[in-house]
């Protein structure tokens, strides 16, 4: 007969393999980056398994988008951390950017004979798909966490405001604002008496600025070639704000014009690649290492695609690691959980921004209105799970 602690921890382990599997299958059929990683990681990971609320994840992606670094890895590593701590934390960051780095990594190790204009047809019912499930993210999470006006001004402006000005400081500005807003309202929150002290780990900071630190005095110093590169991604990786879309621009302007470790057309067709494919959009980095390496052999290689992989996942991984520890401590206070309203609030006003920004690159024909008409009813119906929606669209695009 096992005691009740004994009982409680195998319940955990069961539950931790369990949030681990549904983490490996998010990681296989996430397509369309982090807004739609966002609907699909509400339907499962709150919906179906509730895990967190709807509101919980709302404010984990909220303090994930004020930081630099991937903004869907941090969220379900630091969903993974509330559930198991560390170990489960690093367990799930592991599964969630394995899919998507092997698959850069080999696309760099073969784009000799990769054929673009075919993959382009393979995906080309992906696209539409996928803006079907950040308007039904857009949809849910209005409907949970938008209930005042002030609520509802926020949710407009913010999503005026991000659909007209498309620059990466602007969401953590808006982010940053919506929660000032609502701040002043703190007094209408129940007072808690008895407040858990604030203690702040600082080792995780720490050990973020030392490697920035150090990674660039090794860079600028060593003529390796594999050190420079982690420099180059890990300092990218610190300082880019607003997901893979901004990371590209940098990335093209270092290692195609500056330091030609790839030619542009190489690098677009690693791009479209990204696009196409499940799970973070930073795994592009593995990519653009495996070419920077070409000149070293298969084995250079793949050491490449790892030190992209590495130097642009771990910043973002620190710094989350970092605020996640006395999250939960800081939200006690009356003004940081006022301010939690109208980050909500902003929040769902960017996922509606971003259903029409992310379909106006697709051609405006019948068959995509369609096709995000119909995944957004589907997904409303809560029958059919979305990663056969995505494997339809795949199969669609391979026949006609």
């Amino acid at each position: 007969m096992l005691t009740p602690p004994a009982r409680g921890k195998r319940t955990r382990r069961v539950r931790g393999i369990i949030f681990l599997r549904d983490v490996a299958q998010l990681g296989f059929t996430a397509f369309g980056g982090p807004q739609a990683h966002t609907a699909m990681m509400l339907r499962l990971l709150v919906d179906k398994r509730r895990y967190l609320t709807s509101a919980e994840l709302l404010e984990l992606m909220a303090l994930c988008q004020v930081l630099p670094g991937p903004t869907s890895t941090q969220t379900i590593t630091a969903i993974g951390f509330r559930l198991g701590g560390p170990n489960l934390a690093y367990l799930t960051l592991l599964i969630w950017m394995l899919p998507a780095v092997c698959l850069m990594t080999v696309a760099g190790l073969s784009m000799s004979y990769l054929d673009k204009d075919v993959v382009a047809r393979l995906v080309r019912f992906v696209q539409p798909v996928a803006v079907g499930f950040v308007a039904y993210s857009a949809y849910k999470i209005a409907e949970k966490v938008v209930h005042t006006k002030t609520s509802v001004a926020l949710l407009v402006t913010s999503a005026l405001v991000a659909y007209f000005f498309q620059l990466p400081w602007v969401l953590p500005l808006l982010l940053l604002g919506g929660g000032l807003v609502t701040t002043f309202r703190y007094r209408k929150m129940p007072r808690i008496e008895h407040k858990e002290p604030l203690h702040i780990e600082w080792s995780n900071f720490v050990l973020w600025l030392g490697v920035f630190l150090s990674a660039a005095v090794l860079g600028h110093y060593t003529r390796l070639l594999p050190v420079r590169l982690f420099e180059n991604f890990y300092r990218n990786g610190s300082l880019v704000f607003g997901g893979g879309q901004v990371l590209a621009p940098l990335l093209y302007a270092e290692f195609v014009e500056f330091k030609e470790y790839l030619s542009g057309p190489e690098f677009l067709s690693g791009y479209g690649l990204t696009q196409a494919l499940p799970g973070p959009n930073f795994a592009f980095a593995s990519y653009i290492g495996a070419l920077a390496m070409r000149e070293y052999g298969v084995g250079g290689q793949v050491l490449g695609a790892l030190v992209g992989a590495v130097g642009i996942f771990m910043p973002g991984t620190l710094l989350i690691f970092f605020l996640i520890r006395f999250w939960d401590q800081l939200k006690q206070y009356r003004v940081v959980k006022a301010s939690l309203e109208g980050i909500n609030a902003v929040s769902a006003g960017l996922v509606v921004a971003a259903s029409f920004l992310l379909y106006h690159p697709l051609p405006d024909t019948p068959i995509n209105l369609a096709l995000v008409a119909a995944t957004f009813l589907l997904l409303l119906w809560e029958k059919i799970p979305s990663y056969l929606m995505v494997l339809a669209a795949l199969l669609a695009g391979a026949i006609l």
